[in-house]
């Protein structure tokens, strides 16, 4: 993605930002009938899904029965009031298509070419990274050709946790110094039209919006993803060009919503960004604004605030932040040139409660050594019952214990514990040691967790760093937030592993080893 901060403006940063970053790479003019890598133009290329068709025609009759020069959201709760029932149908996801992101809290990246397989699958295992921006759609993109990107590489990364969020990169400001970028690709129209409310620009935004979703379907994209409008940097200063930027962004979410999409933008904080602020607060009925904003503010802070806005607008659930822009980074032997980004959106990265033996808390701060009692000159020590208690619920789970749940460490659970350390390979001695507590925790699935997980398995990850070391003291929430990547790091670095912060099949071999540093 380009930011280009116009003159005269304040901006935050204490470097000038780059013309092009790894999103949007220059490219030279093309013919008109064709794109850079010989593919006719996509306005003249057939739309491929035909279950689309209902969908686009609806959408062509929102543009006639829209208000299409008046005030933005109060025309766009009549359109959608006249649609809403055969919209809703029409846009109903097809099988097998994907909702896109979900809710999540984390790191993400963009790049303008989506990459291969090999490399998503590298960078899964090995980043921080659980999130990641592709271009799916829009004339002035700088990558139209994206060999790698098909409906069965969106739903392979999917599946195996990828966020996804779809760019579309198509007319931009007229004031915008770098666009059109070819020949046959268009800018907003800044011509506010007879009644001066900018409708040239909002048609051309609904027509992009129903183009992006056509292409969005093509790739199994579904109704109640999010896609994105990237609007690269502007000069606000100029009157019509900023009018008919909003009134264009104003049509791609009207367009959207009647679709059942949710709409997003990219752009600057010190532009566009910042002028759809303004508008929220100085004239919340002249423009439809979208559910969420991508916000381009290079200050290498990975969270979602700028001072650019005020910190009430879209949140809870509605931002992300481009805090770094291109450069490169090798993940696993991979390297892609990238941009770095934190999400919080929906409801953010959230574990459902758990619940074991019917209420029996295994949850602790710490795991203490347990062993039977042991009586020395006529004192009997006993190991803490609640812990017992935890250990007796975790092996009845694991089907090595079938006694009581009463925090009495006696001959059954003895022999279970017995039963438990031959399984693992540990010495057999009877007593439960701190990598005992450790390989009981990491027992079960191993999938790949980072910052931004959340469920069983980041739990049970919380609960074995706990028993690696006393010092260790990380809340066992089921969310894979910042103590528990910063815990993660440190076992890892003590166990002379790639201090990375994910847990990927190499570091759950080490917990279940039982191995402590």
């Amino acid at each position: 993605m380009t930011r280009i901060q116009p003159a005269g403006s304040s901006d935050e940063l204490s470097f000038p930002q780059p013309w092009s970053t790894a999103m949007t790479r220059p490219a030279p003019l093309t013919p008109a009938s064709t794109t850079p890598h010989g593919r006719p133009s996509r306005r003249r290329r057939t739309l491929v899904s035909s279950a689309l068709t209902g969908v686009l025609a609806l959408g062509a009759l929102a543009a006639v029965t829209g208000v299409a020069g008046g005030p933005g959201q109060g025309a766009e709760r009549a359109d959608a009031a006249s649609l809403a029932s055969t919209t809703t149908a029409a846009a109903a996801r097809r099988e097998g298509e994907v909702v896109v992101p979900g809710d999540f809290t984390g790191y993400g990246f963009d790049q303008c070419l989506a990459p291969t397989q090999e490399t998503m699958n590298t960078w899964w295992r090995t980043s921080p990274f659980s999130a990641v921006g592709i271009y799916i759609s829009g004339d002035s993109r700088a990558c139209r050709s994206q060999p790698n990107l098909t409906p069965a590489w969106i739903s392979t990364q999917v599946r195996k946790g990828w966020r996804l969020l779809p760019i579309t990169l198509g007319p931009q400001a007229s004031c915008q110094p770098r666009f059109p970028r070819y020949s046959d690709d268009r800018t907003i129209n800044p011509s506010p039209g007879t009644q001066g409310t900018y409708v040239p620009a909002l048609k051309m935004g609904r027509q992009e919006a129903t183009s992006s979703v056509a292409d969005a379907a093509a790739l199994g994209i579904g109704a109640g993803s999010t896609l994105w409008y990237d609007l690269e940097g502007y000069n606000s200063a100029d009157t019509h060009c900023r009018e008919s930027a909003l009134s264009f962004l104003s049509g791609w979410t009207q367009r959207l919503h009647a679709l059942g999409y949710v709409s997003g933008v990219y752009s600057s904080a010190g532009s566009g960004i910042a002028d759809l602020d303004k508008a929220r607060i100085n004239r919340p009925d002249r423009f439809t604004l979208p559910d969420r904003i991508w916000i381009a503010r290079w200050d290498g802070v990975a969270d979602t605030s700028t001072s650019y806005i005020r910190e009430d607008g879209w949140r809870p659930g509605g931002r992300v932040k481009q805090y770094r822009g291109g450069h490169d980074e090798v993940w696993g032997g991979a390297r892609i040139n990238i941009d770095s980004n934190w999400l919080d959106l929906g409801k953010g990265s959230t574990a459902a409660p758990e619940e074991h033996c019917g209420g029996v808390r295994v949850n602790w701060p710490d795991y203490v050594p347990l062993q039977a009692p042991v009586t020395k000159n006529g004192r009997t020590t006993t190991s803490p019952a609640t812990q017992v208690t935890a250990l007796q619920c975790l092996l009845k789970e694991a089907g090595v214990y079938s006694g009581r749940l009463n925090g009495v460490y006696n001959d059954t659970l003895t022999a279970a514990v017995r039963t438990w350390q031959g399984r693992t390979g540990a010495k057999v001695t009877g007593r439960w040691y701190r990598d005992s507590w450790m390989t009981l925790h990491a027992a079960g699935s191993r999938p790949v967790l980072k910052t931004g997980s959340a469920g069983p398995a980041v739990r049970r990850v919380q609960r074995a760093l706990n028993a690696a070391s006393p010092d260790t003291r990380v809340v066992v929430t089921g969310v894979f937030a910042a103590p528990t990547e910063r815990a993660v790091k440190a076992w890892q670095q003590r166990t002379g592993q790639q201090a990375s912060g994910v847990v990927n099949v190499a570091t759950w071999r080490k917990l279940a080893e039982g191995a402590r540093g």
